[in-house]
């Protein structure tokens, strides 16, 4: 093949493979996309979910408080101030009055603590946690703003979709709010002054965890569909890479195939052509040659010798012609059922004198009970003696020619093998590869088409022929009909 008709072929296997990389790149992008996209949008319904939580229990505290508020006024701030004419938190009875109330109040609530700030120096005048009681400072700007009127909350939050390990320290979520606690002009009606400042904790650890895990979920179950997506889609790409791979060299091999059959035919008509205007002259060379020997024989006896060179080299001469022929324009196949073993046996009869001369011996492997096939007995013919004189060559020291045949099976396309092994000199993986090539030999004299014609006929048989050899250990011809 030239370097423009390479150049060809490579051309259009790129214009092949050019759509399906375009495909390849979309499917994969969109798979990664998709999954991103997936992984955004869970981000921000859990943001949302999260969002939505906090105001709900942000709400929830504010009732519990306004509750709170109403219960401690009345039950506590009014009887207290009537029995003892003060507020003083630090009196045990009063201490144990509120601490019930508070905690009646919150009795069944979702409430972790409650703290009551001092309304003028923060401190802590009341809280469910005694260890917080008297503390100051705790509420810091929180605390401030309450004092004013606006009500607010601090999330305290830690942790991630990774505290969900089992290693690691779990999801901690805390919702501090801060509400004002004030005097009540009428009942339910908290708009009068100011007297502290209530602090409610939540905590929302479960709902969190809940959250975050249900988070870690989605993502995983979509990590783990994109993942199998990924894996299918690859095992996809890498199938139709191979079939597309397969086909481009199918279609290489065959347009070899075919640039060389259209060389070989172009070969083929010359070779006819100069065959067929050798022939003729060649036929008029050896008749002469022939009348030559006639008068010598009478004329100058003892010099018959030469007449008969000429004789006998144009008769090589025309052997090499009818090769040429047989090649160039090969017969049509004449089928007609025939069994194979007779005519190997035929073709081993003729041999024989030949291998005994060799010191060669004949091994029968043949199968008995082979159906005839359709086959052109003289075409075949040839063919086996082409390949049984090759292995004679092989051996010129002696050997061994075995020649089996057997049966196939039925899923197999062939329906009969035929093995002709020889013993003789082998031949290197070079050789085998250019064996079947026309005019390739590695003899001294020949032509090189004796097995190209053998090929062709088996070819013509619908049969397949191949060879196997090693240096020093001698070759196998299989042939399939």
């Amino acid at each position: 093949m030239t370097d423009a008709e390479k150049k060809s072929v490579i051309a259009r296997d790129l214009s092949t493979l050019k759509p399906f990389r375009l495909v390849k790149f979309f499917s994969f992008t969109g798979l990664i996309v998709f999954l991103l996209s997936t992984i955004i949008l869970v981000w921000i319904i859990s943001n949302h979910t999260k969002q939505m939580l906090i105001e709900q229990s942000e709400g929830y505290a504010r009732v519990l408080a306004n509750n709170l508020n109403h219960q401690v006024f009345l039950q506590f701030v009014i009887p207290a101030l009537r029995r003892y004419g003060k507020i003083a938190i630090s009196n045990p009875d009063q201490f144990e009055r509120l601490d019930t109330i508070v905690r009646n109040t919150t009795h069944g609530m979702h409430v972790q603590s409650v703290t009551i700030f001092d309304r003028d120096e923060g401190i802590v005048s009341y809280s469910t946690i005694s260890d917080l009681i008297g503390k100051k400072g705790l509420g810091r700007s929180e605390y401030q703003k309450a004092l004013k009127g606006e009500n607010n909350s601090n999330l305290n939050f830690s942790g991630s979709i990774l505290s969900l390990m089992p290693t690691t320290d779990p999801i901690f979520c805390e919702l501090r709010t801060f509400i004002p606690f004030r005097q009540e002009k009428g009942p339910g009606q908290s708009t009068g002054p100011i007297m502290g400042v209530f602090e409610i904790v939540q905590d929302l650890s479960q709902e969190f965890t809940a959250l975050i895990r249900l988070q870690g979920v989605i993502i995983g179950t979509a990590v783990i569909i994109m993942s199998a997506l990924f894996v299918v889609l690859g095992l996809i790409v890498a199938r139709a890479d191979k079939i597309i791979e397969a086909r481009a060299a199918e279609r290489r091999k065959l347009e070899e195939k075919l640039n060389h059959a259209e060389r070989l035919a172009g070969l083929g008509k010359m070779v006819a052509s100069v065959s067929h205007e050798i022939k003729n002259p060649l036929g008029i060379v050896r008749s002469t040659a022939e009348l030559l020997a006639r008068r010598l024989r009478k004329l100058a006896p003892g010099n018959e010798y030469l007449a008969k060179i000429i004789i006998d080299e144009t008769g090589r001469l025309n052997g090499i012609v009818s090769e040429f022929l047989d090649f160039a324009r090969p017969q049509k196949p004449k089928f007609e059922k025939t069994s194979v073993n007779d005519l190997l046996r035929r073709v081993i009869t003729f041999m024989e004198p030949e291998l005994k001369k060799q010191n060669i011996k004949f091994e029968d492997g043949m199968q008995d009970g082979l159906k005839p096939l359709l086959i052109d007995q003289e075409q075949l013919y040839r063919a086996f003696l082409n390949i049984f004189v090759n292995a004679v060559h092989a051996m010129p020291d002696g050997g061994v020619l075995l020649v089996s045949t057997r049966k196939l099976p039925r899923r197999s396309k062939a329906s009969l093998l035929i093995e002709i092994c020889d013993t003789g000199e082998g031949m290197d993986a070079e050789v085998q590869e250019q064996i079947f090539n026309p005019f390739f030999t590695d003899k001294t004299r020949g032509t090189g088409l004796g097995l190209a014609i053998v090929k062709n006929i088996i070819e013509n048989h619908n049969g397949t022929i191949m060879v196997t050899s090693e240096k020093g250990e001698g070759t196998v011809f299989r042939i399939e009909l």
